[in-house]
């Protein structure tokens, strides 16, 4: 049978040194029943803890990044933005997936820690791009919440900075708020330069 537009899963290239994994906000107010739910996000869990056994079986970096709001961040309706209140630093909102497997030597980055910016990129406003140069990475395996949002633009800034990436199709999930955005965004990301497996 002939490939169709993305690469399927058994094209996936194995990881090998210069690469790593970037976990994109897989925190509790993205999940089912949290404050900002990404529909069916619970369902990267299992996908990116396969990924991580991967990338720690070969002593390969894992990243994860994620929201670190202050109470009043730009972003939150009651400060005229366009979401609820959401992922606040501290709270068991902002933590971590319970169930997402997260070495302890995980390279974190909190974003859009200042109240008057948005940063849904995990480049935008830290030290991503230097840290990941400092270890020798070329490639990025990119999954995590949401498709539309924090993905994407965290692979544009990737690809910007000039690293090749990876996005692994069945380890993201998309907001929707208009239905469709998550395929358009994977399309985004496909037309940038990103390979999606």
């Amino acid at each position: 049978m002939a490939a169709g537009k993305h690469d399927t899963a058994h094209a996936v290239p194995a990881p090998r040194p210069g690469d790593a994994l970037i976990v994109v906000d897989v925190q509790n107010d993205f999940l089912p029943g949290g404050a900002l739910a990404v529909p069916r996000g619970d369902e990267v869990i299992p996908v990116l803890n396969e990924w991580i056994d991967r990338f720690r079986a070969v002593g390969l970096p894992i990243v994860a990044t994620r929201d670190w709001h202050p109470p009043d961040h730009c972003s939150f309706s009651p400060q005229g933005g366009p979401w609820p209140v959401h992922c606040v630093a501290g709270t068991h909102g902002a933590a971590f997936a319970p169930g997402l497997r997260l070495p302890p030597d995980t390279i974190v980055i909190s974003k859009a820690t200042r109240s008057d910016r948005e940063a849904y990129s995990g480049f935008q406003g830290t030290e991503l791009a230097e840290r990941l140069r400092e270890i020798g990475v070329r490639r990025l395996y990119v999954g995590g919440l949401a498709t539309d949002y924090c993905v994407l633009n965290t692979v544009r800034d990737a690809l910007r900075e000039g690293f090749d990436v990876i996005v692994l199709r069945d380890a993201v999930r998309a907001v929707d708020v208009q239905p469709g955005d998550g395929e358009r965004a994977l399309a985004e990301m496909e037309r940038l330069g990103a390979r999606i497996v």
